[in-house]
């Protein structure tokens, strides 16, 4: 697949979940990717050690976006990727998920009738307290390529009217990039070493969602079940600059005494502390993701989900407070055999061996008509193949209302 030197897609991100999720796409584009970053979760620590670790180049970044309020990140992101685009209107716009990066790099690829390619397409909580929510489905009605992960993704996305067009079932990348940065056994035991940790016989915990942390009794709730667990096996935090600064703020760094805190790590070596922790309690959704892949049992601190997938098997879902403790020790009596059993497994999403399947369809998104072609098109080489078609077919005029 090749694309015009002098017309790039343009991935737009601000977070570093995007970046795991989007590596294998920028890696692929090669030259033709412009990588936008607006700086929505910008920091060394969160997203430049990122870069290096995932093979990236050097993004654009916008300026005066992060660390604003949900709104005015929204607006500053925008003014700046409009003014971008004009000067030099890309190809296509690719974004990922719900943030409010996706959303802004949606909403100016539609002002600019620009082809949209949404990654992780049909996610839904059917929470509307969630803001993410309502990205993810603003996003869906303008895009014009919705690349599902699952099945049942793309049902979602039917069952609201989305033409079927429209959409294409193209896996989650979640587990090739779990399995590409994982570190192998013997750099995990070093790892582990160094912390004074011993293999499935500590917890491994995140904390970040302003759900969890905006107000100072659910914050102090939290922390207090994981101070709890802590006194039962050591408890890991890596803490989010966000998380600190709530803390700080509300004056709970003593709940941090009984807790093994370590600063923000790298991908890889989160991967590895969570592939031999005995449990995993966290609030974030890749991690949702990720555990399935590791074969590690999950509490998930949050009020809903947009991924049902995990809780089958591999997880459970607990509001902040005493559930968390009760789930987590529900989860650790299983020991063991618990941990073998989650081990033999499969992901919900995918089984990492996409590229020896014999088929993928592929549509032409414009054709309502065009009879599905199959192509042996591994799921994350579908994206740039969906974009070929795009550059090559689209026709000019397009009608950019909300569908």
């Amino acid at each position: 697949m090749t694309f015009s030197a002098d017309r790039k897609v343009a991935v737009v991100l601000g977070t570093r979940p995007e970046l795991v999720k989007l590596a294998e796409l920028i890696r692929l584009l090669g030259p033709a990717a412009r990588v936008v970053h607006t700086g929505q979760h910008y920091d060394d620590a969160l997203s430049g050690a990122f870069l290096d670790e995932l093979g990236l180049p050097e993004p654009e970044y916008l300026t005066g976006v992060g660390g604003r309020p949900r709104a005015v990140q929204v607006g500053s992101a925008l003014a700046a990727l409009d003014g971008l685009f004009a000067a030099d209107p890309p190809l296509a716009v690719v974004v990922q998920g719900d943030t409010n990066a996706a959303l802004s790099g949606a909403l100016v690829a539609n002002a600019r009738s620009i082809p949209l390619i949404h990654v992780e397409a049909g996610l839904r909580s059917h929470d509307r307290s969630m803001p993410e929510e309502h990205n993810r489905v603003v996003i869906d009605r303008l895009a014009d390529v919705l690349c599902a992960a699952t099945p049942e993704n793309r049902a979602l996305l039917l069952a609201e009217g989305v033409a079927d067009e429209r959409i294409e079932v193209t896996g989650n990348t979640v587990v090739e990039a779990v399995r590409d940065h994982l570190p192998p056994a013997r750099v995990r035991a070093r790892l582990l070493g160094g912390l004074g940790l011993t293999a499935d016989a500590y917890v491994l915990a995140t904390v970040h969602r302003p759900e969890n942390t905006d107000d100072p009794a659910v914050l102090a709730a939290v922390l207090g079940e994981l101070a709890a667990l802590s006194r039962t096996l050591p408890v890991v935090l890596p803490l989010h600059p966000r998380t600190r600064a709530r803390i700080d703020a509300a004056g709970l760094r003593p709940l941090l005494d009984g807790l093994t805190v370590i600063d923000p790590t790298s991908y890889g070596t989160f991967l590895a502390l969570a592939r031999e922790a005995a449990l995993l309690v966290s609030d974030s959704g890749g991690v949702q993701e990720e555990a399935t892949v590791l074969g590690r049992p999950l509490v998930v601190v949050r009020r809903s989900t947009e991924r049902p997938e995990a809780f089958a098997d591999f997880a459970e879902l607990v509001a902040p407070g005493p559930g968390i403790g009760e789930a987590a020790r529900r989860r650790l009596a299983e020991g063991p055999d618990g941990l073998r059993r989650l081990a033999a497994l499969p992901s919900p999403y995918g089984d990492g061996s996409a590229a020896h399947r014999p088929t993928t369809p592929l549509r032409t998104p414009h054709d309502p008509g065009a009879r599905a072609r199959r192509l042996p098109v591994h799921p994350p080489r579908l994206l740039p193949a969906l974009l070929g078609r795009l550059a090559a077919r689209l026709r000019p005029a397009r009608d950019h209302r909300a569908r």
